[in-house]
């Protein structure tokens, strides 16, 4: 197992987000010559049209990667466009330090403009997130994690914005749900997009409708970035995310936001017993998640009750998803 002093974590915390300041500015100078006329938005389609890459996103993620490189040369580096353009799909984290990268979450939305898009930059060690940084920088949000340390926004206001807030008493209901279309987008009958569409309808619908799965969340909401997901999740804005099929760089900066914020994260398949089955934290490669925002304590319950409750009442409401890869 790899130690790391306190110092040294410390270090290595303080360049992240020095990095991910500076990377969004990059994502930023791409928006305002677009703007401005100077540069026209191009993009290639990687497995379909709604899963693609611009020239910036490589861009970026060549500085990143340089940067890091070249102050720790030791440890490994994944970024997503450069393990894009491999073969395989296996899982490819292990015990050592890594630094997991996503150079533009949101891809999509920033060639339509819309705000939801972010650098992600996550340092993993033992296969679990110690630091994210996220920074959305069309709307200058800084989200950064250090194990420890607390999780914050812009560095002056500690997560979650409002504190001991109790999970509600009949959550889902009460509950902003967050999810995505995703990208597997197949009209396959009992596909993952039609077990995504039932999932979010059973939450969606009033109490005792949908033959007693009616979740009535108060709102579903879709930024179109998982990495914003989650961010808002360790904010307190979303009470539950539910996804799959997304990959480590899109979900490793948050999940180490959000765990250091107080929330929790386990898998997004229900188990055969959603009553009984133990609530894990879900694998880094896994694909499948759960996430629920930090919780304080109720009359009745713990913040961790809370949480794990609003679990097994999401899981009753929700199918099994087929994100399967090789290595996980």
């Amino acid at each position: 197992m790899t130690q790391l002093s306190e110092q040294e974590l410390d270090e290595i915390y303080a360049f992240a987000v020095g990095l991910g300041k500076r990377a969004g500015r990059l994502l930023l100078d791409g928006v305002n010559r677009r703007i401005d006329g100077s540069q026209e938005q191009a993009f290639a389609e990687k497995d379909n049209a709604v899963d693609i890459v611009t020239k910036t996103d490589e861009d970026v993620e060549t500085f990143i990667r340089t940067a890091i490189q070249n102050r720790y040369p030791s440890h490994k580096f994944l970024g997503e466009e450069t393990y894009s353009k491999g073969q395989s799909r296996e899982y490819l984290i292990d015990e050592k330090p890594t630094w997991c990268v996503d150079p533009l979450d949101g891809t999509v939305n920033y060639t339509h403009l819309f705000p939801m898009f972010c650098v992600s930059i996550a340092f993993i060690l033992d296969h679990r997130p110690i630091i994210g940084v996220i920074y959305a920088p069309l709307q200058d949000q800084l989200f950064s994690s250090c194990r420890g340390r607390g999780a914050w926004l812009n560095e002056t206001r500690r997560l979650p914005l409002i504190r001991d807030r109790p999970m509600p008493s009949d959550a889902p209901s009460r509950c902003i749900l967050s999810c995505e279309w995703g990208k597997d987008r197949r009209d396959v009958p009992d596909g993952n997009m039609y077990r995504k569409v039932e999932s979010f309808l059973n939450l969606a619908a009033e109490i005792g409708g949908r033959g007693g799965k009616g979740g009535m969340v108060h709102g579903v909401r879709s930024l179109g970035s998982a990495t914003m997901d989650l961010a808002y999740t360790a904010m307190g804005a979303f009470d539950v995310w539910w996804e799959g099929g997304c990959w480590e760089w899109d979900v490793a900066a948050g999940i180490a936001i959000l765990l250091e914020a107080g929330g929790l994260v386990t898998t997004a398949n229900p188990p055969d017993d959603p009553d009984t089955a133990p609530i894990e934290e879900a694998l880094l490669g896994s694909r499948l998640y759960l996430a629920i925002r930090p919780a304080g304590p109720s009359k009745t319950e713990t913040g961790r009750q809370g949480q794990e409750r609003t679990v097994r009442e999401v899981w009753r409401r929700v199918r099994r998803l087929d994100y399967s890869r090789p290595g996980v």
